[in-house]
C-alpha cells in the first residue's frame, strides 16, 4: 500500500517512458495508507492531490509550484493557511551536517525521547522536527543545516524567495521544516493552518532531484507537492461553515425480525414512490433507542418506526428528527401521501 504518490509517480514515468531526456509536468489524486494509529485529521487511509514535475533545475519551477498552490487557496477563498519554506541543500551539504548532527545526539543520547533515538540514524534532520517540549533546548542547540550549505543552494533558495515576493506571497522561512522523506533536497516548503489542530499541515511539497536516479533512472531534476483532502474538506467546513449533506433523507427502524423484512419491502416501494430519496433501513436489530441514535447521525428528517404491533395493526410510526412535531402514526395505504406532504414542506 502507497504512503505517499510522488515515488508512485516516478516508477510509473519511468516504466512507461514519460520522462526520457523531455520536461514533464503531471497531476494525480488517490487513495494513500498509514501504518499507525488513526487521529482526527490523520487516517489510515486518506486521499492525495499532487503536482510533480520534472526535468526542470530552474528555482522558479520551486516558486511556480508555490504559486500553483497560492492560486487553489485564493479559488477556495481560504485565507488562514501559511507557508514554510526551508532549504535542504545539496546531497554533499546534507551528508555534511547529517554527520556532524548524529555525533551531537549521540552526546545527549540520555536526553532524547524513544521517538528521536529511533530516528537518530535513519533521519537525523526528523528529530529537529520533535514537538516534544522537554527536547527543545537541545533541538535548539544542534548544529544547524544552515551552516553546512554550500554557496549554489544559498543562491537558489534566495531566487525562490525573490520569486515569491515578487508574486507578492508572504511565508516564513523555517529552519527546522526538513519533511519527514530522505529524498528531498534543496527546497521545501509546507502550507499550514492553526484551524485545524495538531494536524495543522494541509499541503506539503519540495525538490527531490535525486530519486529518479534512486529509482532506477537517469538523474533528473524534479519538484512537486501534495494536497491532504480530507485535511482540504475539513478546512473548507471549517472556514465556510459547509454542512456535509445527510447520508438519508428517511430512516427506518425495524423491532423484530418480521418488521425488519417488512421495512426492507416498505423501503422498496417508497424508492419506487419517491425517485432520487435517500432511503436507509436499520438491519441488524438494536434497542429502539440506539437504532434513534443512527437515525439521527444519519442526517434524515424523518424516521419510520415499524415494529411487531405496527404489522399488526397495518400502521406506521413516523417521527420528525430535525424539528419539533408530535409523532404520529398513519395508515400504510396513506403513507406515501403524507410523506410527500412532508418532504415538500
Amino acid at each position: 500500500l502507497r504512503p505517499e504518490g510522488t515515488a508512485s509517480c516516478v516508477r510509473a514515468c519511468l516504466q512507461h517512458g514519460l520522462i526520457h531526456n523531455q520536461q514533464r509536468k503531471l497531476w494525480y489524486c488517490g487513495p494513500m495508507f498509514r501504518h499507525e494509529r488513526p487521529q482526527k485529521g490523520r487516517y489510515r487511509q486518506f486521499h492525495q492531490f499532487g503536482v510533480e514535475a520534472f526535468g526542470i533545475a530552474s528555482p522558479a519551477l520551486d516558486a511556480e509550484l508555490i504559486m500553483m498552490v497560492a492560486r487553489i487557496w485564493r479559488e477556495l477563498g481560504l485565507h488562514d493557511i501559511h507557508l514554510e519554506i526551508n532549504t535542504l541543500g545539496s546531497t554533499e551539504a546534507r551528508l555534511a551536517h547529517r554527520a556532524v548532527l548524529i555525533e551531537y545526539l549521540e552526546s545527549h543520547v540520555d536526553k532524547l525521547d524513544e521517538d528521536a533515538r529511533r530516528r537518530m540514524y535513519s533521519n537525523p534532520l526528523r528529530v529537529l522536527d520533535s514537538k516534544n517540549p522537554d527536547m527543545q533546548s537541545l533541538i535548539e542547540a544542534a548544529p544547524k543545516l544552515a551552516d553546512y550549505l554550500d554557496e549554489t543552494s544559498q543562491c537558489e533558495f534566495q531566487q525562490v524567495q525573490d520569486l515569491l515576493k515578487a508574486a507578492g506571497i508572504s511565508y516564513r522561512v523555517n529552519p527546522r521544516l526538513v519533511r519527514g522523506l530522505d529524498y528531498y533536497n534543496k527546497t521545501v516548503f509546507e502550507w499550514v493552518t492553526t484551524r485545524l489542530g495538531a494536524q495543522g499541515t494541509v499541503c506539503a511539497g519540495g525538490r527531490y532531484d535525486t530519486l529518479v536516479d534512486q529509482l532506477g533512472g537517469r538523474a533528473t531534476p524534479a519538484a512537486g507537492f501534495a494536497i491532504g483532502l480530507e485535511r482540504l474538506v475539513a478546512l473548507i467546513e471549517e472556514a465556510h461553515g459547509v454542512q456535509r449533506s445527510p447520508d438519508a433523507d428517511l430512516y427506518i427502524l425495524a423491532m423484530g425480525s418480521h418488521a425488519e423484512a417488512e421495512a426492507l419491502v416498505m423501503a422498496e416501494q417508497l424508492r419506487d414512490a419517491f425517485p432520487g430519496l435517500r432511503i436507509m433501513s436499520n438491519l441488524g436489530g438494536g434497542s429502539l433507542k440506539a437504532q434513534f441514535k443512527r437515525a439521527d447521525r444519519s442526517g434524515a428528517r424523518y424516521a419510520l418506526i415499524l415494529g411487531e404491533d405496527e404489522l399488526q395493526r397495518g400502521v406506521v410510526g413516523i417521527k420528525a428528527l430535525r424539528h419539533d412535531e408530535e409523532q404520529q402514526e398513519i395508515t400504510r395505504a396513506s403513507l406515501v401521501d403524507l410523506l410527500r406532504q412532508k418532504l415538500q414542506a
